[in-house]
């Protein structure tokens, strides 16, 4: 009887797995197939996941143990190098392309393809003026808004801010005598950096402020978006609102002193631009429309730089002879300068060739941004395949960055890769393409080389933890923040 028992318990257990892996897992796949059984081409191959919840276990799993790059290799090894792939993941069915010919017709493609982001950074980051409107109106708006940040004479008039932000943010955190985590500074220097560029001010209070409710802002944008007490989407939501009443005061002052004629002459940044921008019709922007604006462009313009800083003197410091030869371009920059001239200048930040394929390395290398997202307008057919209408498109630049048909030994940090090197369209994509390709690229590499070209004549890192674990989710970072001492070193 016991043995009954036995051989009941085991065929119940077989059946459950049987069940459970060759009908529940499969579930997604078949709905899915049947659902679009009619369309004229089929769906490209892989994996929808378990469910309601998709591929969202693994692909947690691979991202927050520091091994992103497998969700993709497991998709090309079972299913080949056709570089596109369908899967279910942050919610919504999707297809994943990492083939650059493809990632590029996407990228430019503005009529089936629209802004397709997870709904908690779109609810996070709105912006009517940018998103709400005619194609033509958008480029409009656009061309308006990147005017502050683009162009050789633009970039000249930032240097100065940044070069003092810079300098001070160095003296200060060499200054402590207890070891600090680098991103978390870092954040603080392109915070003050960008709020500098964008609004004019050195109000250290409203940077303060802001700094604080922007780090609540950032943990909501990849996560569930449920609106309840309790959840991290709510408390970003009431973060975003605190950051909205605190801009309002800075562009009421703004809209006042243009009005009594207090701030004339040449436009300085873009608060400026932004409260005088018609729309099609002739209607200034409303006070809700400026404020999603500038908090849209300050989420972008700083958690990205500050991990790009963050990851090159990160890399430079594992890497002594890429930091020797980095720091010998910057001292040969200041034996040539002249006797009088005691700032930077942008035809030097210009001469630093090096300096330049250490960023790009950095930016390929460290992926700060693992994907770009857009949704499928209509149904379009890729390469044979169907994208149906409303799906996500996942632009997997990370895959194609780490591909090693594009870049040989690609787990290798080597910045003379880039000499001499024309990167094939759409294998190089850490800003986008297209009409969206990110306005600030220019900026955010100027910010960074600034800061490097201190830091590689005047300190030097001593990291607390160099084998520290790296996480990739939400963003690609130690998972000790890059704890380490910054230490101050005397030049010869």
């Amino acid at each position: 009887m016991e043995m009954q028992w036995v051989y009941i318990c085991t065929a119940a257990l077989f059946a459950c797995y049987v069940f459970v892996n060759k009908f529940l897992r499969r579930f997604n796949g078949w709905y899915y197939h049947l659902k679009l059984r009619n369309k004229e081409y089929p769906l490209p191959p892989g994996d929808m996941g378990w469910p309601l919840i998709g591929n969202l276990l693994s692909f947690n799993k691979n991202f927050s143990s520091g091994q992103p790059d497998s969700f993709t290799t497991n998709l090309i090894l079972k299913y080949g190098r056709d570089g596109i792939y369908k899967t279910h993941v942050c919610g919504n069915p999707s297809i994943i392309i990492c083939d650059p010919e493809m990632c590029k017709r996407v990228l430019l493609d503005d009529v089936n393809f629209k802004i397709g982001y997870p709904k908690s950074i779109q609810e996070l980051t709105k912006c009517r003026p940018m998103i709400d409107v005619s194609n033509a109106n958008h480029k409009h708006f656009r061309r308006l808004i990147t005017a502050p940040m683009v162009g050789h004479k633009v970039l000249d008039m930032y240097l100065e801010r940044l070069e003092d932000i810079a300098i001070n943010s160095l003296e200060e955190l060499s200054s402590m005598k207890h070891p600090i985590e680098l991103l978390k500074e870092m954040k603080k220097v392109s915070f003050k950096s960008i709020i500098h560029v964008f609004m004019g001010t050195s109000n250290q209070n409203i940077v303060k402020n802001i700094g604080s409710s922007f780090t609540d802002l950032s943990k909501g944008m990849y996560s569930i978006p449920i609106n309840a007490p309790g959840f991290t989407f709510h408390k970003a939501l009431k973060a975003r609102k605190k950051i909205a009443k605190l801009l309002q005061p800075v562009v009421d002052e703004r809209r006042l002193m243009i009005k009594n004629g207090q701030h004339v002459g040449e436009k300085k940044d873009l608060m400026d631009i932004l409260l005088e921008i018609k729309d099609e019709n002739g209607r200034k922007l409303e006070d809700q429309d400026i404020s999603d604006l500038l908090i849209g462009l300050l989420f972008a313009g700083h958690e990205s730089t500050a991990t790009g800083i963050m990851w090159s003197v990160a890399h430079l410091t594992q890497h002594p002879h890429i930091l020797q030869k980095a720091k010998e371009e910057q001292e040969e920059i200041l034996k040539i300068r002249p006797a009088s001239q005691k700032r930077l200048s942008l035809n030097e930040v210009k001469q630093m060739i090096y300096l330049s394929y250490v960023i790009d390395e950095m930016l390929r290398f460290a992926n700060i941004a693992f994907s770009i997202f857009r949704e499928a307008t209509s149904d379009v057919n890729i390469n044979g395949y169907l994208i149906p209408k409303g799906w996500r498109v996942l632009i997997w630049a990370r895959a194609i960055h780490m591909d090693s048909e594009y870049y040989p030994n690609p787990k290798e940090f080597n910045p003379s890769r880039w000499k001499d090197y024309n990167a094939k369209a759409g294998t190089f994509l850490p800003f986008g393409a297209g009409s969206r390709l990110c306005p600030g690229a220019d900026l955010a590499k100027l910010e960074i080389s600034i800061f490097l070209h201190y830091f590689l004549l005047n300190y030097r890192l001593e990291r607390i933890n160099p084998d520290c674990p790296v996480t990739t989710l939400p963003q690609c970072k130690p998972t000790d923040n890059c704890l380490a001492k910054v230490i101050k070193v005397s030049r010869a």
